[in-house]
């Protein structure tokens, strides 16, 4: 942050300067002050149902369906992000990570199960490079910490951890690395140094808006997807021109959802535009990328499409279709993703029943002028 601006000095740009610093520095102290209590709160969940599991007074009334009946009871409650998976991830948490009591502040020590107020230091299995439980909360956020905490081996989360807050990596690439076994191959490697230099030269760094759409943070924070999912002014424009075209072609368009939230491998994953079809009776998805077509995106709107297969369609359904939609500024490119359809005589009735190509694409240019 810049030095205070003199009163002689203020000029409209100073004006307009100092006002964005202001900004930026208290939406970043915002986001953290809120990442680091969605972070103690999934803690402290886990921290109660594992001493229950444990000392709980009545726990052998529950036995194994402890976390089952617990995720109907909060359902109810509407307390948010305490699925059934997720209470079980809560608890790994708080097993992986038993030094996080140390930043449970004096405010909020009441909230701690007496069995686990810290007298001492709290020692962990690779406590000699244990970073201090502050400095994790401040440089990493939950969903991070999510991805270290299915590491069983306590010496390889603490190399991640160290290597994720040194290179500032986004959460996708810090699973990148874990998947792509970075420390394995940073233990085969003879030149450690240079592998890290290339590590560090292509991963993807975290930023402010990385953060601020974390599923976790807005379902915290009670907000819709389609409130911070947007990835730019534009697409949000396009999105909401495009749920009127379809709308009024009056080709059968039922509109069902925006930013539709879908669960991939435990991992959320969000469908632009949802719509039924009443005439095709199937799911129409809508994917909308404001850059150049990649094949990576057909794959994307295949998995949303297969996931829809499997989990959205009821008795009478025919199988959903994806429509992809990537821009470039005077250009577009429509792909159609069909959910393992062979029948040619059923995708024919498709093409007949949804919107050209052309058509859609004439609207998307017309649009990006």
């Amino acid at each position: 942050m810049s030095s205070p601006i003199r009163m002689k000095q203020l000029t409209f740009d100073h004006l307009v300067q100092s006002i964005c610093s202001v900004h930026e520095t208290f939406s970043a102290q915002a986001t953290k002050a809120i990442n680091i209590s969605l972070t103690l709160r999934n803690w402290l969940i886990g921290m109660y149902i594992a001493e229950f599991e444990l000392r709980g007074l009545d726990r052998a009334k529950y036995g194994k369906r402890l976390v089952d009946e617990l995720t109907i009871k909060l359902e109810k409650y509407k307390v948010s992000a305490c699925g059934r998976r997720q209470l079980y991830n809560y608890m790994t948490f708080y097993r992986a990570y038993p030094q996080i009591v140390r930043t449970v502040s004096a405010q909020f020590k009441q909230l701690l199960l007496p069995a686990i107020i810290p007298s001492g230091k709290v020692r962990t299995a690779s406590a000699q490079l244990e970073i201090e439980p502050e400095k994790l909360l401040s440089h990493l956020s939950y969903s991070h910490l999510e991805s270290l905490f299915e590491i069983e081996d306590s010496f390889k989360r603490v190399f991640y951890e160290h290597e994720c807050i040194r290179g500032n990596w986004s959460v996708r690439e810090l699973r990148r690395q874990i998947v792509t076994l970075y420390f394995e191959r940073s233990g085969l490697s003879k030149n450690k140094k240079k592998l890290a230099a290339l590590v560090a030269k292509k991963a993807e760094i975290d930023k402010p808006e990385f953060t601020i759409r974390d599923p976790y943070m807005f379902e915290f924070l009670g907000l819709r997807s389609k409130d911070v999912m947007g990835e730019s002014h534009l697409e949000d424009a396009l999105l909401d021109r495009l749920q009127e075209f379809l709308l009024e072609l009056g080709h059968g368009f039922c509109f069902e959802a925006r930013q539709k939230r879908i669960i991939l491998d435990d991992e959320y994953a969000f469908v632009d535009l949802v719509f039924y079809h009443r005439v095709l009776k199937c799911h129409v998805l809508i994917e909308l990328k404001t850059d150049e077509f990649k094949y990576e995106h057909v794959g994307q709107l295949n998995t949303y499409v297969s996931w829809y297969k499997k989990h959205a369609m009821t008795a009478g359904d025919n199988l959903p279709i994806g429509i992809l939609l990537c821009t470039r500024k005077n250009h577009a490119k429509i792909e159609y993703a069909l959910a393992g359809m062979d029948n040619k005589l059923f995708v024919k009735k498709y093409q007949l029943e949804l919107p050209k190509k052309e058509e859609i694409q004439k609207f998307i240019e017309e649009q990006m002028k």
